[in-house]
């Protein structure tokens, strides 16, 4: 594996699916994400018809599908992990093949990048080689948020010892013990993501993170998007990014989408 150091159809057919749901929606920004791609051709002297020009690489759109991990013991046993490093049990391993062989069956990507926690590294390595990619790119930015004094603790027992935080609509609050809040943990995986799409303006890449990290990601992209809690093991997300700065743009396509796991099954629920 590659270490990277850096931290900071139709269009109808493009849909989000929340797990617990079990229904599609569509988004208005999806709907009008859709109505601007549908550029008509060029009508030329002689009415001949042609393509219009690319987009200039600024402008053009990178698709980023971010997968959750798969499970682990913890998440089994509903133990906050955050960024402590188990590995993924029996039903994550087997998780970690579905997605990957079903990832294999869609365009492939030109990249695959990875929290550096086993977990998602491990899930990242079957990806990458069922689609044919030598190296996943291990960075900490991806990791899962910094749980504090909670990380270890069952999370009943967490809510016991600490009720205000699990309650609490502060997204300024810390975590005792040097833990993030959730503006810090959208920073840092916003940021990576957007550096991750400048790199492959036109490409599709894959992205492992974890349960916390991914809902940052879909509130970033759509605040109204119902996805807290419901983001299981191995679930994928689909992005796409275009602009920068003032000009950026995220559309969220897919949420939650945990078709493949019909077969292998897992709950997942935990941080």
């Amino acid at each position: 594996m590659q270490r990277d150091d850096h931290f900071p159809g139709s269009c109808k057919q493009a849909c989000r699916y929340i797990a617990n749901a079990g229904s599609l929606y569509y988004p208005p920004s999806l709907q009008r994400d859709c109505s601007a791609r549908q550029t008509p051709p060029t009508t030329m002297a002689g009415g001949a018809e042609t393509s219009p020009p690319p987009p200039p690489p600024e402008q053009q759109v990178a698709e980023v599908v971010v997968v959750r991990h798969g499970e682990t013991p913890w998440n089994a046993a509903r133990i906050i992990q955050g960024q402590m490093d188990p590995e993924l049990n029996e039903t994550g391993r087997q998780q970690a093949l579905v997605v990957a062989r079903r990832l294999a069956g869609e365009a492939k990507p030109a990249a695959v990048y990875s929290s550096d926690l086993r977990r998602a590294a491990e899930t990242a390595q079957a990806i990458a080689t069922a689609c044919g990619v030598p190296n996943v790119v291990l960075d900490p930015a991806l990791r899962e948020r910094h749980m504090g004094d909670l990380h270890g603790l069952a999370y009943g027992d967490a809510v016991r010892v600490n009720p205000g935080f699990f309650s609490s609509d502060d997204r300024a609050q810390g975590i005792p013990g040097g833990g993030e809040s959730l503006e810090q943990l959208s920073r840092r995986c916003v940021s990576y993501l957007n550096t991750v799409a400048a790199k492959h303006r036109g490409e599709r890449v894959i992205v492992v993170t974890h349960g916390a990290s991914m809902e940052e990601l879909c509130t970033h992209a759509d605040p109204a998007s119902p996805v807290r809690g419901k983001l299981h093991n191995t679930c994928i997300c689909v992005f796409r990014i275009s602009g920068a700065g003032e000009s950026e743009r995220w559309v969220l396509e897919k949420a939650g989408d945990v078709a493949h796991l019909a077969v292998v099954g897992g709950d997942g629920a935990s941080a």
